[in-house]
């Protein structure tokens, strides 16, 4: 079984002003689709709920929520957000990926 991810508090005070606005829970969901520059990207939405087959990690209130194929490629990766000169976004550090691109939205295995 593939380890469980870790939500920065950075990601969760984001990810909480976000869906205060948009007027829902706050809930990420991190999912992982082919393409992107080295094969694999990250997708983030904002959930209504949890799944029952969801991977669920939790801080300050905030719940971030990966599928169980999804968690295959990102178990044990920690979601942050930086803010930097060049703009602010989420960022995965992913122990999984053999191969990154300088966008830091898509890896390879």
């Amino acid at each position: 079984m593939a380890e469980a991810l870790t939500l920065t508090p950075a990601a969760a005070q984001r990810i909480a002003k976000i869906a205060e606005k948009q007027a829902k829970p706050a809930i990420l969901r991190l999912s992982v689709e082919g393409g992107g520059c080295s094969g694999f990207q990250y997708k983030f939405d904002l959930a209504e709920n949890a799944e029952t087959d969801d991977s669920v990690s939790e801080t300050a209130g905030v719940r971030l929520v990966v599928d169980p194929v999804s968690l295959d490629l990102v178990g044990g990766s920690t979601v942050d957000f930086v803010e930097s000169l060049g703009g602010a976004a989420f960022r995965v550090e992913n122990p999984n990926a053999a191969a990154g691109c300088g966008c830091g939205s898509s890896f390879g295995i």
